[in-house]
């Protein structure tokens, strides 16, 4: 099933992946982007280990196969 995510609430929520990269497992979501009416389009989401950062849509992560949300 789905998560069910209010985009709203994205901004610095805490995320975990469950088939992690390059060590990358826990990510907090640093940005939101927007269109002109004021809908989320996407996010930007930071590894807590490197600090890298991902742009993605906000939708990928209601897949509970990849992400979990909150760290575990």
């Amino acid at each position: 099933m789905p998560h069910r995510i209010n985009p709203r609430k994205l901004l610095l929520s805490k995320w975990t992946a469950l088939k992690p990269t390059n060590k990358e497992r826990h990510f907090l979501v640093v940005k939101m982007n927007y269109d002109e009416d004021e809908v989320v389009t996407e996010c930007v989401i930071e590894a807590v280990i490197s600090g890298r950062q991902i742009s993605m849509h906000w939708h990928e992560l209601k897949d509970d196969t990849v992400w979990a949300q909150g760290w575990r």
